[in-house]
């Protein structure tokens, strides 16, 4: 019986973007603009977790297996 589990799926590549994007330092080397007093740097970084988590549910979602 051949096995037909592939991960060779092209959605496993958007998981990329959480890895490539907050290593991007351009983006947030500033202190401007402040959200809620809080610096540039310190909000993005709790919005770069927010955008690991979409991607990776988004991807878990696209490439699951369905009975």
């Amino acid at each position: 019986m051949p096995d037909d589990k592939s991960d060779r799926s092209p959605w496993y590549w958007l998981l990329l973007v959480p890895v490539v994007i907050p290593l991007m330092t351009f983006l947030y080397n500033a202190d401007e603009p402040r959200l809620l007093g809080l610096p540039l740097f310190y909000w993005l970084q709790i919005a770069f977790i927010a955008l690991g988590v979409a991607t990776t549910t988004l991807v878990y979602r696209m490439t699951r297996r369905r009975p």
